[in-house]
């Protein structure tokens, strides 16, 4: 009977009793004693007269890490969602998260409250999204010599082999522009060989032209994350509705949405949600989930991520009304 007892449970543990699939990946587990180092760094574009300051979640240990560039949104910094960055470093990858300026926190600090919102529309420029691109390419460019350099702290620590986009809002478009987002007759123009897959909270559709020619040839991995009230704080025509665009016109192949219910603009952000309202927990937990599973299995190529993103794994973390869909 006892033998009969362990036959049972391990039918139950194993892969072949859910139909070959492994039910041990789980996103959310942090191996023990996995810690991030914090490093503020600055990067100096000489070609630009232009200092992108930097804050680095490294992986405690030894080796060489996947690396995942964090662009945040208009009036944000370097310390933006640190409750995901970090989680991302104890899962093993090395976190740079950039800030941009011309469209950070100095945009809105020490202007008078009721002046702040057209300081944000003027920071809101293609001046300052064409900087940011040009971000993204000088921080790889300052990484990989990093990494080459035997008396700096990051010597050794990044594989530059796999690289990941990521950001918010302002941060989700500079996202987009460097990892495929084609801009009429300029094509590609900012996209970034270098990214291997890249994730946007609060995408947004292209001010002018065509959805379909700005997405349709997008060939990169993306994952999409956006709420049912994630409205834009300064570009009124930006509405959930739009956001939700930017998915429908992307071509098959590993291509994923998140809309979580009832999420407003901030909620995939760490900073205050609007007239003070309380986060729903669950919206953080499932953003670190699907996040990391998305990185495991197109940064690292981990099967068992894969199958538990196109499995039954984010609708078991996910509240009933919220949507997610892939292809």
């Amino acid at each position: 009977m006892r033998i009969l007892k362990v036959a049972a449970l391990l039918a139950i543990l194993t892969p072949a009793a859910h139909g070959g699939k492994d039910v041990s990946y789980d996103p959310l587990v942090v191996p023990d004693g996995a810690k991030a180092a914090v490093h503020d760094l600055e990067v100096r574009d000489a070609g630009r007269d232009r200092e992108i300051p930097v804050r680095v979640y490294l992986p405690a240990g030894k080796g060489s890490h996947p690396v995942v560039l964090f662009s945040h949104g208009l009036g944000g910094s370097r310390e933006n969602n640190a409750y995901v960055a970090r989680h991302w470093a104890q899962r093993g990858y090395a976190v740079v998260a950039m800030q941009h300026a011309g469209s950070d926190e100095h945009v809105w600090r020490g202007v008078p409250a009721a002046q702040r919102r057209d300081a944000m529309k003027r920071a809101a420029s293609g001046e300052s999204f064409t900087a940011r691109a040009g971000d993204v390419k000088a921080v790889l460019d300052q990484l990989t010599r990093w990494n080459g350099d035997g008396g700096h702290l990051l010597h050794g620590r990044l594989d530059l082999e796999k690289v990941g986009m990521s950001g918010h809002s302002f941060g989700a478009v500079t996202t987009q522009a460097v990892s495929g987002q084609s801009f009429g007759k300029f094509g590609p123009r900012f996209t970034d060989e270098r990214i291997d897959a890249a994730l946007a909270f609060s995408p947004s559709p292209p001010g002018r032209g065509d959805p379909q020619a700005a997405f349709g040839k997008v060939s990169t991995p993306w994952m999409l994350m956006t709420g049912t009230r994630d409205t834009s704080l300064v570009v009124q025509r930006t509405t959930p509705e739009k956001r939700r665009h930017v998915y429908t016109h992307l071509p098959d192949g590993d291509k994923y949405e998140l809309v979580l219910h009832n999420a407003e603009h901030m909620a995939f952000s760490d900073r205050t949600l609007r007239g003070g309202e309380h986060r729903n927990p669950n919206h953080h937990k499932v953003i670190r989930a699907l996040s990391t599973a998305f990185w495991d299995a197109h940064l690292r190529g981990d099967p068992a991520a894969k199958g538990w993103l196109r499995g039954d794994g984010p609708r078991g973390l996910m509240e009933e009304k919220d949507l997610w869909r892939l292809k």
